[in-house]
């Protein structure tokens, strides 16, 4: 079995994240193609593609906030966004549906806390839905609260990880 492979996202990945996105997330939870653009325009430090043979097959992005408000609608745009802060706020953590189940998400995750650690970030902040909570929790994530977000029309969960 192959070895999956991490690198910074570039723009031609647009199209590719965008496609995985909407086969991995619920009408209107999924981010547009616009978004994720944005978001790997912007800071592509925080947008971590995994690959496979050569293909994309999942990915996680972010941005950094001094002051994290997770229901902050303006902010999946990057609006407010400043890459020196020391809060990683996550939008995004998904694996192709042709591949889940095979432990890539954990080692895409891992590899994603890494790297945040390695460029002096302090946290790490989340939100997903009540199935997910105990996942992210394996993975070092402290539960924090209900969230106000109402995002897609889902009732979501906020969680954080000190690094």
């Amino acid at each position: 079995m192959s070895t999956p492979t991490f690198r910074q996202a570039v723009p031609s990945d647009a199209d590719r994240c965008f496609e995985i996105e909407i086969s991995a997330y619920e009408g209107d939870e999924a981010a547009t193609r616009e978004k994720i653009a944005t978001r790997i325009k912007q800071y592509p430090q925080g947008f971590l593609v995994m690959e496979l043979d050569g293909r994309t097959i999942g990915f996680i992005n972010g941005g950094c906030a001094h002051e994290v408000v997770m229901s902050d609608e303006a902010f999946k745009e990057l609006v407010g966004h400043d890459p020196a802060a020391p809060n990683v706020v996550i939008m995004s953590v998904v694996i192709d549906p042709a591949y889940q189940g095979r432990g890539y998400a954990s080692l895409m995750m891992r590899t994603f806390v890494s790297r945040m650690a390695s460029m002096g970030k302090k946290t790490i902040h989340l939100m997903c839905k009540e199935r997910h909570v105990a996942l992210y929790e394996r993975f070092g994530f402290r539960y924090a609260r209900p969230s106000s977000s109402d995002h897609g029309g889902m009732a979501w969960h906020e969680m954080d990880m000190a690094l």
